[in-house]
């Protein structure tokens, strides 16, 4: 009897201890679904503030200043606004595919980061280069995303911090291990300085905590000068597909 008393005491606390992971895990998981959706929304505003914003008031201007210009300067400033406002347009156009849910599992994470890696070349922001290595292979359309998304959140940084001229983004595919490589050029940064109050820890921890929620690690390194360098790996389950 004393024996079995142990057994069974060991099953609850067994099960207890099973029930409070998963628990935290879902709670981790809500919090970590309630981050990206809070961060994507801030990408979302700062980008149509700095880029579409822009551009929409410097073909308000040449409207409002149309009035009274030689038509030499009128067609000017009307073929300006017409090229400005086609512009904005398909920024949005970007953008929203950029964050369509849908588009982002059907194309592959691969394919994703490559338009994403295009747009910054065209937009001049800086020269852009993605190289894969191994033979390459679909993940969970959850895990593609995840990693997408934290690949977004590295590109933002990198434009917004590094004032970087280059960055590569190598893949590795091997038959255990996912592995994505971007590295720019920039001017790096101390990582003993970046704090929680300073935004770009908590934007790291951001980053860590959804790639240990899909198993996967996030790793960066910087060095003053230097640039950045962010992995991110994955281990592959059997169930990946080609």
């Amino acid at each position: 009897m004393f024996f079995l008393f142990l057994y069974q005491k060991k099953q609850t606390s067994y099960r207890y201890q099973t029930q409070l992971l998963q628990t935290q895990f879902s709670q981790t998981l809500l919090q970590t679904q309630l981050e990206i959706q809070e961060q994507t929304l801030k990408n979302i505003s700062q980008e149509i503030h700095d880029n579409i914003g822009q551009v929409l008031s410097l073909a308000k201007l040449n409207i409002n200043t149309m009035s009274g210009a030689s038509a030499e300067v009128l067609e000017e400033k009307i073929t300006t606004s017409k090229e400005l406002i086609s512009k904005a347009i398909q920024d949005l156009r970007d953008l929203s595919r950029s964050l369509n849910t849908d588009y982002i599992i059907e194309v592959g994470v691969i394919s994703a980061v490559a338009y994403e890696m295009d747009l910054m070349s065209k937009a001049g922001v800086c020269t852009t280069k993605l190289t894969m290595h191994g033979d390459s292979y679909r993940l969970e359309p959850n895990k593609e995303l995840i990693i997408f998304r934290i690949v977004q959140e590295v590109f933002h940084n990198i434009i917004k911090h590094a004032k970087a001229k280059h960055i590569t983004t190598n893949v590795h595919f091997t038959p255990t291990i996912f592995e994505m490589v971007i590295t720019d050029d920039g001017i790096g940064f101390d990582a003993n300085t970046i704090t929680h109050q300073n935004g770009k820890g908590l934007g790291l921890r951001n980053m860590h905590n959804r790639a240990a929620m899909i198993g996967g690690q996030f790793h960066l390194t910087s060095t003053l000068q230097q640039g950045t360098t962010v992995v991110i790996a994955l281990p592959v389950s059997t169930n990946k597909t080609d």
